[in-house]
């Protein structure tokens, strides 16, 4: 594990052309509940019914029964180590974008400026009838929420049945194709297209360096088993040893 670290670390520290694709498990020590891992949100809510933009558009309150009592709480949840791991890289030259599955916002939080949410942001929460845009926690009361024109409150984010943003989805192809080193942090690596980006990297000659409690993309270079905020504070050591 060791070797695997100060190898990570070298081969980032030369060849900085770095992309990362964050999933769910990168925020969960900050509290925020995965998906699709042991215990995670979708095994006790079925996410056609509570994430689908066909129920949504059929009874909202399906969606916000879920999601109220985080875009509520927004402030309390908080970037994380690995967060701000990636933001320090990034202002090393090292990481020049991140692609994110996660809607949580806290990339940018940390202050990481080259972020791609490819599914969109809870914190942007706009009216399905004017249009009229609520930033998280500052949302009415309600579930669902409406707006003062008396339309109903959704968050900026994709749901099942959506298509993703084809700009957002454009640009992470491209930063896909044009980098030498992906590092893929705390995703199951099933949900498409974003599960495709890894692949897409490799395909262009890109070193992937997988960081995970379990190992899910099968075509990683390096594998580290570990939590997010621990494996990035010790690269993140290891990198600045070796330029310092």
């Amino acid at each position: 594990m060791n070797d695997s670290y100060k190898d990570v670390a070298g081969l980032m520290a030369a060849q900085k052309k770095c992309v990362v694709l964050s999933g769910a498990g990168i925020s969960a020590e900050s509290g925020i509940p995965t998906f699709r891992s042991k215990g995670g949100l979708w095994e006790k809510y079925d996410p056609t019914v509570y994430a689908s933009i066909e129920v949504f558009r059929k009874d909202p309150s399906k969606y916000w029964e879920i999601r109220g009592d985080f875009i509520k709480n927004y402030d309390r949840y908080q970037p994380n180590a690995a967060h701000r791991a990636l933001r320090e890289l990034e202002n090393m030259g090292i990481v020049r974008q991140v692609i994110t599955q996660n809607i949580d916002g806290l990339h940018k939080k940390a202050g990481s400026e080259n972020v791609i949410e490819i599914h969109g942001s809870l914190r942007e929460i706009y009216c399905l009838q004017c249009n009229k845009e609520y930033l998280a926690p500052r949302v009415p009361e309600g579930s669902p929420p409406y707006c003062v024109c008396g339309g109903v409150l959704k968050p900026n984010t994709v749901l099942f049945g959506e298509q993703l943003p084809p700009q957002a989805l454009e640009k992470a192809s491209l930063e896909s194709q044009t980098c030498e080193i992906m590092l893929v942090i705390g995703t199951s690596a099933v949900v498409y297209p974003a599960a495709s980006l890894p692949s897409i990297a490799k395909q262009h000659g890109a070193k992937i360096i997988e960081i995970n409690i379990e190992h899910a993309f099968g075509e990683a270079d390096v594998v580290i088993l570990e939590q997010a905020g621990t494996a990035m504070t010790r690269l993140l050591e290891e990198i600045k040893l070796l330029i310092s």
